[in-house]
């Protein structure tokens, strides 16, 4: 990609002090125009250069009156001279160029391309109507939203994924966004999509497990480490986009599911995985439950238990502990042997 093009900074003189200038000289062509006609009747020879001075100043006026240039807030405006660059102007204001410099945007430049399409389909239906282009020739400066659409990736495990994502964005370099790229805002749309889905292939959805690496550290995965993939996104993204004079200032994950085909079964894992975890936690309370129990009778000699009772008691404490319903006890009113 071309990006040897050098941002230069116009300075462009005050377009109030040259309006003025361009209304005095109109009006000084139109007076010598009266005046030198009315010379000219009389038979003054001046009168004729004064006729021709005033003509030549109401014909140059209008053409120099095209150099006023109004450039917005938070607005830039890159300045073409006959299909050279010529230069940027960055602040806002009324200004003054060469009369003969263009405005330049591709944004511009596509809307008023879709609206000649659009008044062509309209003439070939036979109505008649003219379609607004609605765009400036300026390039905006302001911070701007890119909504990312919905889109399925398979994550590192193989597992179909829908993920979205939105990007904030601005131009920082508005002589690269206009001639490095044919539309910017498409090129950064493009670049988003390839992104994403090449971030997203690096890491699982989610892990059904608790256990962490040798070092300790959990694999990071697109559900629990949304904020740190999403700052992976952004400074993949700027790379990509940095040619173009773009600044991406946030990436953020909007939206994160399974695929539908395998949605059904991946909750009924996470399902599976919940319920063994929590097994686990029952367990490891009664069996703690159970030793305390049976250290507490054997300190007090409430009662004493050979090994085979100890086993029976160790079953039936963790038969009513870790079981899903209600005990129903059998009261035994005799001897316990």
């Amino acid at each position: 990609m071309n990006t040897d093009i050098q941002e230069k900074e116009l300075r462009p003189m005050s377009g109030g002090l040259m309006l003025l200038v361009l209304l005095i000289g109109s009006a000084a062509g139109l007076a010598a125009v009266i005046c030198g006609a009315v010379l000219a009747s009389v038979g003054e020879t001046a009168g004729v250069f004064m006729v021709v001075a005033g003509l030549l100043a109401l014909l140059i006026c209008p053409i120099l009156m095209a150099g006023l240039k109004i450039v917005k807030p938070n607005e830039a405006r890159v300045f073409t001279l006959f299909g050279k660059y010529y230069g940027t102007v960055k602040k806002s204001g009324f200004y003054y160029v060469n009369p003969f410099a263009t405005s330049f945007s591709p944004a511009y430049n596509a809307a008023y391309s879709a609206a000649q399409a659009k008044s062509k389909e309209l003439a070939a239906e036979g109505k008649t109507g003219t379609v607004s282009v609605g765009v400036g020739k300026g390039i905006s400066l302001k911070t701007q939203t890119l909504d990312n659409r919905r889109q399925k990736v398979n994550d590192v495990l193989g597992n179909p994924i829908i993920i979205g994502a939105v990007v904030i964005w601005h131009v920082e370099n508005p002589t690269l966004a206009a001639f490095a790229v044919e539309n910017y805002q498409e090129f950064l749309n493009i670049q988003t999509d390839s992104t994403i889905r090449n971030i997203a292939r690096l890491y699982p959805y989610d892990i059904f497990d608790d256990d962490d690496d040798d070092d300790g550290v959990k694999e990071k995965t697109l559900r629990s480490s949304a904020i740190e993939i999403a700052d992976m996104m952004r400074e993949e993204l700027q790379k990509r986009v940095i040619s173009a004079g773009l600044a991406i200032e946030e990436v953020r994950i909007t939206h994160l599911a399974y695929a539908e085909e395998i949605a059904a079964a991946m909750l009924q894992r996470q399902q599976a995985v919940a319920i063994i975890a929590a097994r686990q936690k029952i367990v490891d309370g009664a069996v703690g439950m159970v030793k305390m129990a049976i250290d507490r009778l054997n300190e007090d000699d409430v009662v004493v238990l050979d090994e085979e009772r100890k086993a029976a008691m160790v079953s039936n404490l963790l038969v009513v502990l870790c079981g899903n319903k209600d005990a129903q006890p059998i009261v035994n009113s005799g001897s316990i042997y």
